[in-house]
């Protein structure tokens, strides 16, 4: 054998701790990145304590508030209202999403949530949905309830936010899977309804669809920007 030249086995044998210890190294890049991908998607609040009616950092959950958003023409109207649903075993508040585009109603959705007083966490307990076709309601795609089907709520948004949580929004298998990444917790955005400081900006997707949209979240007011659709107005009971 030529000097310098050496077979596999005693290679790796005179070049074992060296070999192990890129191993690990490699092993454990692999693992922190895995990590990163990972998705909350267990929630243990006391279910007794949440209330459906609160104010908390980042989503106001108070019969009669309102926000208006608009994108060019077409608008979302989100309306918190009187009506409450049991769910789960827990009393939610009903909050409307109403979406228009070229003045025809497209969308109409009723949202389930309830708020931890104790953390300012919101969750989200499911949705009934009317999707609208030539002025007639054409499916009901995307409904769910928590604590039918397999379904479990979600985090809608955290009262503590923080940079790089990533949080399933809607835990309903194969219905509806969506989920937020906190992209940031200090960002400074103008819309038509004011300049708002210390927005959070998210970024959601879904687990059973492609595509991404980010949305901005404003202390004590809610969400001001989503996706193209930007506050133009607020309502307060």
């Amino acid at each position: 054998m030529k000097p310098g030249v050496w077979l596999i086995p005693e290679y790796l044998a005179r070049h074992s701790y060296r070999t192990t210890l890129w191993i690990l190294l490699f092993a454990s890049v692999i693992v922190a990145g895995q990590g990163k991908l990972l998705w909350r998607d267990s929630f243990s609040p006391n279910k007794s304590a949440l209330t459906d009616t609160g104010t908390a950092p980042y989503f106001i959950l108070q019969p009669g508030y309102q926000l208006r958003l608009a994108h060019g023409k077409d608008t979302l109207t989100i309306t918190v209202l009187n009506d409450t649903k049991v769910i789960d075993g827990v009393k939610t508040r009903v909050v409307e999403e109403r979406e228009t585009k070229n003045g025809q109603v497209i969308e109409v959705s009723r949202n389930y949530f309830a708020v931890d007083p104790s953390t300012g966490d919101a969750y989200y307990f499911g949705e009934d949905v009317d999707i609208f076709k030539n002025g007639k309601i054409a499916s009901h795609e995307g409904a769910w309830h928590s604590g039918e089907n397999g379904a479990r709520f979600g985090l809608f948004i955290p009262g503590k936010p923080k940079v790089a949580d990533r949080y399933y929004q809607e835990l309903a298998p194969k219905v509806a899977m969506d989920r937020a990444e906190i992209l940031s917790i200090a960002e400074k955005l103008t819309v038509p309804a004011g300049t708002f400081n210390n927005v959070v900006r998210t970024k959601e997707s879904s687990a059973i669809e492609i595509g991404s949209e980010e949305k901005w979240y404003a202390p004590d007011v809610g969400i001001i920007k989503d996706a193209d659709f930007v506050l133009i107005g607020i309502v307060k009971p």
